[in-house]
């Protein structure tokens, strides 16, 4: 490998170097520096090189070692800083970098000084020939990380002619140091009942290397367990801090493990988590002592206590290693706790100003963790017989459910007396207070034990729902004259069972109407009901249509936890097939009724009543289309808008949105023609107006359509005539057949030879579903049915003709029909003229039975006059009938 550095410009020098890559004794290349000769300016001159040296990579990235400086006498040069690895291991003098000393023809010598010593007999020295600086043996980081130095350029009397030069040698850390631990051996104790990942001991290593790097970043790690019963991974140690604490699985087995101590093989290593670096090993012999950290006895000291202070009260340990007590007071008291766990109260007690104390123990290792949960000491501050009996405090309302019979246990009392436990100031009896029993009641509702203060159900029943505060009168002195007593209390809730059925608000619901053509979906009526059951789990209902709809025509729709329920059209009504439908709508509870007498299900009895609807007109097309040449005159027929059903009521026609008046329409009729010249439309135009159809004998029933006007290019010449079509009829289903249309008369083109017609059907997406048109000749068509079924009815079909420029529509009536086995046309037959109607017909009957109801009423009327008449005359003015 060949390099060529330097610098050309005034003053300076330009050299060249080769460098040629060698293996060192460590692996690591070294470089061979060679510097041919080189012009010199003249006053100027080259330090003397030598020819060939091994040097470290690391010396040639310093600027100064590949450069050559001018010398400059005076001037101050800036601090040299320079990188030598600890423990070099190639060859000596080993050579760091090359100083800015001046030129070789200044006199003097070169001078080294520095650290204590280290011009005499230092590892340090400059190469007069070449001004480098080198080093004459490996170093050591540990003895010593940096040497500063200087070099200066003295006479023989000491008399500094340049410099000084500082060098800062800085000693580049190698890993060569082997972390230890402060022992080869640990002895620790771990108590039973030690909580898991809580450190119980922490191991201490140290490492020679630079702090701060990864050379003394040290790993711990566990290598071994033994025994490895009842689990191999009893213990875990956080690799960074060296904490070893009881592994999750270890702390469930601790209990079970073996007598003997375990042992641990840890190991420490450096170079953080690489794989590589130093390492050291060390035993931890970890006993497995019983656990004596145990829940204290409440102790009771007497008020104004004349003894020496502090005084020792009571005592806890915790077995394991380590540990340090903590104490708190709650509330806050005289009282402390040594380093070896005995708890100590610090001054005289005032039992009136404070009764009881809670002391809180707490054993923790050095970082401030709990070894266990917290001991707590109940101190009671004993008095004469000044003490009133203590109730419990009352904790959340016991729940009974009910119709629970009599004698079920409620609740028992736990009073406590600060006096002397059992001396007199201590024995208590209970009597109830409240509640007391109701007037008329067979018994109480609750009774109590006067001596063990148990609470059971008496005979008198309880609700669903009450809330019930006992009060217990409590005595100390058995009762006696002179007993102080308190009152305790016990809320009792009686809880729900589902013990009542769920009931409709109603069992009838009034008639409800709802037009035959009522969309599916929309509701109907809101039922509600309701459940005397207060849990609201049992207050869930299910409802269900039980009767009166068989064809599924009707839903429910609820929410399991709302009594509200919505009856739903689920179908398409029929007046014809069902006027009327009677629903029998059963609810039920969702969960299992119980109790003695829950009741079935209620019902609820819906009438829902069908209003007949008379649909709308309808015409035969849902829209309507046509197209005319601009120049079509006023009066001219366009087409005729029809009822779908020929037989139907009769429709009343008219024209919504015709703004430029160029339409008109028949009323009866529904012809459409042109209402005036179509002044200002163009070809290729749209004109859109809507038809509006009544029906003649209920206006209020209407239906419309939009009319399309196609505008066509004016014709050139007349329009020729076409040929007559005669109104056909065509059956369907369809059959073989169809409608010839034909072609003009007399039309001299044709004859002459210029070219056929050619025949469409018209822009209507109606007609061209419906029909089908194709050529025979240049002058005539055939007009079929497209599909299998048309509606039979008149059928007007717009067919376009055009002849060269000439372009203009025609309409051929098609009457299609349903047709006998012989293809004869079947039609419906109307009315005839002075038939009565359906309607004139009831109504003549209607009245002849009501003519002849007044005529019999008439009659028995007179009859029974003309009786009451004979009944009242004289026996004697009646004849006798003589015998004969």
């Amino acid at each position: 490998m060949s390099n060529l550095g330097g610098w050309a410009g005034p003053g300076l020098l330009l050299w060249a170097q080769w460098c040629f890559p060698l293996l060192s004794e460590h692996g690591w290349p070294a470089y061979l520096l060679k510097c041919p000769p080189c012009p010199v300016p003249p006053g100027l001159a080259w330090p003397a090189l030598p020819v060939e040296r091994v040097l470290s990579p690391g010396s040639w990235t310093k600027e100064a070692n590949l450069r050559h400086r001018r010398a400059f006498p005076g001037a101050q040069p800036a601090e040299v800083y320079v990188d030598v690895p600890e423990n070099y291991g190639g060859n000596f003098p080993l050579y760091l970098t090359k100083l800015p000393l001046p030129r070789k023809e200044t006199e003097g010598q070169i001078v080294l000084s520095g650290d204590s010593g280290v011009a005499a007999e230092g590892p340090f020295a400059v190469d007069p020939e070449s001004g480098f600086l080198l080093v004459t043996r490996a170093l050591d980081r540990e003895e010593q990380a940096e040497y500063q130095l200087q070099v200066t350029l003295e006479t023989e009397d000491g008399r500094v002619l340049w410099g000084p030069q500082h060098v800062l040698v800085h000693v580049k850390d190698e890993n060569d140091q082997v972390p230890h631990f402060s022992q080869a051996i640990y002895k620790v104790q771990l108590s039973q009942g030690t909580r898991p990942g809580v450190p119980f001991f922490f191991l201490e290593a140290s490492d020679g290397d630079a702090p701060g790097t990864a050379n003394s970043d040290l790993r711990f790690h566990i290598l071994n367990q033994a025994p490895s019963q009842p689990s191999a991974d009893m213990f875990q140690l956080e690799p960074q801090l060296g904490a070893l604490a009881l592994s999750p699985e270890g702390s469930t087995s601790l209990d079970q493990a073996l007598e003997g101590p375990y042992q641990l093989l840890v190991q420490v290593k450096d170079m953080g988590d690489q794989a590589s670096g130093h390492q050291t090993t060390a035993t931890i012999d970890v006993s497995i002592v019983e656990n004596t950290w145990v829940p204290l006895d409440p102790v009771h000291l007497a008020e104004n206590l004349q003894v020496p202070y502090p005084h020792h009260v009571a005592q806890v340990h915790w077995s394991g290693g380590d540990v340090h007590y903590h104490l708190e007071s709650q509330p806050l008291g005289p009282f402390d706790v040594d380093k070896e766990g005995k708890l100590y109260v610090t001054r005289e007690l005032d039992r009136e100003a404070q009764a009881e104390y809670l002391l809180r123990v707490r054993a923790q290792n050095t970082r401030g963790e709990d070894y266990a949960e917290t001991l707590e000491l109940h101190v009671v501050v004993m008095d004469e017989n000044d003490n009133m009996p203590v109730c419990p405090p009352r904790g959340p309302a016991i729940s009974i459910p009910e119709l629970s019979p009599p004698g079920t246990k409620v609740a028992k009392l736990l009073v406590e007396d600060a006096d002397a436990p059992g001396s007199p100031n201590s024995h208590i009896v209970y009597r109830l207070l409240s509640p007391e029993p109701e007037e008329g009641a067979e018994g109480r509702a609750f009774e109590l034990d006067s001596t063990s203060g148990s609470v059971t159900l008496g005979a008198a029943p309880l609700q669903a729902g009450q809330n019930i505060l006992l009060q217990v009168l409590v005595t100390d002195l058995g009762g006696a004259e002179g007993g102080l007593s308190s009152t305790c209390e016990i809320a009792v809730t009686i809880t729900d069972i589902n013990d009542h059925a769920p009931e409709f608000t109603t069992s009838q619901i009034e008639p409800l109407s709802l037009p035959e053509d009522t969309e599916p979906g929309t509701l109907v009526t809101t039922l509600m009901a309701t459940d005397a059951d207060l849990e609201p789990a049992f207050r869930l209902m299910d409802f269900a249509i039980e009767a009166g709809d068989v064809e599924g025509t009707f839903g429910l729709d609820w929410e399991p936890d709302s009594g509200r329920v919505q009856l739903r059209l689920l179908k398409n009504l029929s007046y014809e097939a069902a006027p009327s439908h009677k629903l029998v709508v059963v609810v039920r509870s969702v969960a299992e009724p119980v109790g003695p007498d829950p009741g079935p299900g209620a019902t609820v009895t819906v009438t829902v009543l069908v209003e007949r609807v008379v649909p709308p007109p309808q015409l035969d097309q849902e829209s309507y289309e046509a197209s005319v040449p601009v120049s079509t005159p006023a009066g001219s027929l366009l087409l005729t808008i029809r009822p779908s059903d020929p037989m139907s009521s009769p429709l009343r026609f008219s024209l919504v949105n015709d703004s430029e008046g160029w339409l008109c329409i028949e009323e009866v009729s529904g012809e459409v023609h042109i209402a005036r010249p179509l002044q200002g439309a163009q070809p290729g135009d749209m004109y859109t107006v809507l038809v509006e159809a009544q029906d003649a004998d209920e206006p209020t029933l209407s239906t419309s359509a939009n009319l399309v006007i196609h505008f066509l290019k004016a014709p050139s010449a007349p329009t020729p005539t076409l040929a007559p079509v005669p109104s056909r009829h065509l059956c369907t289903p369809r059959q073989d057949r169809g409608v010839v249309v034909g072609g003009p008369r007399g039309d001299p083109d044709l004859a002459g030879g210029h070219g056929p017609y050619s025949f469409a059907l018209g822009p209507n997406p109606t007609a061209q579903r419906d029909w089908r048109l194709r050529a025979l000749n240049g002058s005539h068509a055939y007009l079929t049915l497209g599909l299998h079924w048309v509606e039979p009815r008149e059928h007007v079909v717009p067919i376009v003709v055009s002849h060269h420029d000439l372009v203009w529509q025609i309409q051929v009536r098609v009457i299609v029909c349903r047709c006998n086995v012989e293809g004869q046309c079947m039609r419906k037959v109307g009315r005839m003229k002075g038939m009565p109607t359906k309607l004139s017909a009831v109504g003549i009957l209607v009245g002849t039975l009501i003519a002849i109801g007044i005529f019999l009423i008439l009659i028995f009327t007179h009859l029974t006059l003309a009786r009451k008449k004979d009944l009242d005359q004289p026996v004697d003015s009646v004849p006798l009938k003589a015998a004969v």
